[in-house]
């Protein structure tokens, strides 16, 4: 479990705000499986969860993904920001919060907020600036970022700008944000993000374009008492986190405790947010997490290959738990992993049909013969559920959900076995001897359903709703197929 140095109960995660010039695919639907996992399972711990995701709405990419649509920037984003508030139902999320950047009551007041602090701090410049800029990043480019005159992100040419902008002194923090890391008071997991963050900060930081030319972006945050100017995306979209928690006092008191994004914003997260803060005299986040990508049949995901995976689509055909499960399982928690509906299949049928889905419905189906179970637990029984608890608890401090995973279906397959070993179906057992074999068997598929609850948590829901009585005595109904096979042929 996490640390929390502020010695309260409070449990701040936020995942990155969707950037909305497109909409959402199984990659960003992971991102918010992670998060609700994670908060999901620290309100059973007891803490006091505020979960919160969004969209971000600005930006050149989406002024011109409008115009290709006919519709105006705010018609366009309106659109698709419903798009990703629906994955809260979907997938079954639990968020308390989705910001929009285009809030004006909410979200722009703090980004002005936060620019005025930059200013003050003497942290804001103005000074005319040509570069290279990947309207794809929404960032400039430099350096190794650049092969052949494209971007080595997106691989498309990129734009020369010529123009006056205001500049962050993102350049004067490299040091602080360095000693931040290192003293792990800014953790990044996982290691291998970490070390990459400071390689990039031995190189030194330079100072960050924070704003656009009107005449070249209008679809933007105004900057204050500048009416030639619109805010840098960047420097709008991050301000988020403290936005949509209530506002700079809010965050002081407490500032998020997990960021979860992806690998190619981690730069934007890992630097200039650090930046910004300490530029504001405003704490760090004190977690950030990073994830890889999800590809597509061993391709990265793009609407020309035609392999976006619609996660609506995705649990239309094969039911919200089964999809939580295989982002979970399937995807190494901070690694690239892949899809394809043949591996999807494989996993349901082996570890949800076969495994959870056959587990519970043997118990359930022997335990549901007995009008009440009672017994003691064994003690190898109880060693087992001990050990499983604290490895998922290690697992999920670590942000290794697939791990975590890994160990409930060890104690799944420990059941089986218990099962198997035991036979409470043989006639020659006495009442007592298979009532308590069948007491502990109730009892691991009960601890199953509750570790899995922050995972599975309509599939828990049904297991537990199945399991009546205290500690000592249990009644238990006969759970109906949970994970009906998917037969090759269909």
């Amino acid at each position: 479990m996490f640390k929390n140095i502020f010695g309260s109960k409070k449990f701040y995660i936020t995942t990155s705000i969707a950037y909305v010039n497109s909409e959402p695919h199984i990659g960003y639907a992971l991102e918010s499986i992670q998060a609700d996992v994670l908060a999901r399972y620290y309100r059973q711990k007891g803490l006091d969860v505020f979960f919160q995701t969004g969209t971000d709405e600005h930006g050149s990419k989406i002024q011109r993904a409008a115009e290709v649509n006919h519709k105006t920037s705010q018609e366009f984003v309106d659109e698709l920001a419903e798009k990703f508030k629906g994955l809260k139902e979907i997938l079954n999320l639990s968020w308390d919060n989705f910001i929009r950047t285009t809030d004006q009551k909410k979200h722009w007041p703090v980004v002005w907020e936060i620019w005025d602090k930059l200013l003050k701090a003497g942290d804001l410049y103005k000074k005319k600036y040509d570069g290279y800029y990947c309207v794809g990043c929404e960032s400039f480019k430099t350096g190794k970022d650049i092969v052949d005159g494209k971007c080595v992100i997106h691989k498309k040419e990129l734009e020369f700008i010529e123009e006056e902008n205001w500049f962050f002194r993102l350049s004067k923090y490299t040091k602080q944000i360095e000693s931040k890391i290192i003293k792990n008071e800014l953790r990044i997991v996982p290691e291998s993000k970490r070390n990459e963050v400071l390689s990039l900060l031995k190189g030194g930081l330079e100072d960050v374009s924070f704003s656009r030319s009107k005449r070249s972006l209008q679809w933007g945050i105004p900057v204050l008492n500048d009416d030639t100017q619109v805010m840098y995306v960047w420097a709008d979209a991050l301000t988020n986190y403290i936005s949509g928690y209530g506002g700079v006092d809010a965050w002081k008191k407490h500032p998020a405790d997990v960021h979860m994004i992806g690998k190619d914003i981690s730069r934007f997260h890992t630097a200039i947010w650090p930046g910004m803060l300490i530029s504001c005299k405003l704490p760090l986040p004190k977690n950030i997490f990073i994830h890889g990508f999800v590809t597509s049949n061993g391709e990265k995901m793009s609407k020309s290959l035609n392999n976006v995976i619609d996660p609506y689509e995705l649990t239309r055909r094969y039911g919200i738990d089964p999809v939580r499960y295989y982002l979970l399982r399937e995807i190494p928690s901070s690694e690239d992993g892949d899809f394809s509906y043949e591996k999807f299949e494989e996993r349901y049928n082996g570890d949800l049909a076969n495994g959870l889905g056959n587990f519970a419905a043997r118990v359930s189906t022997l335990a549901s013969r007995e009008v009440k179970i009672s017994g003691k637990i064994s003690k190898e029984v109880k060693e087992k559920i001990g050990e499983v608890k604290k490895t998922v608890e290690q697992k999920m401090g670590e942000f290794k959900f697939n791990e975590a995973l890994a160990a409930i279906w060890d104690l799944i397959q420990f059941g089986d076995r218990y099962v198997n070993e035991n036979k409470p179906w043989e006639k020659s057992l006495d009442m007592g001897s298979r009532n308590n074999i069948m007491f502990n068997l109730v009892l691991i598929l009960k601890e199953v359903s509750i570790l899995l609850s922050a995972y599975l948590p309509k599939t828990s829901e049904v297991i537990l709703g199945s399991i009546q009585g205290g500690a000592e005595v249990f009644e238990v109904k006969k759970i109906q197929n949970l994970f009906p096979r998917i037969e090759k042929n269909k």
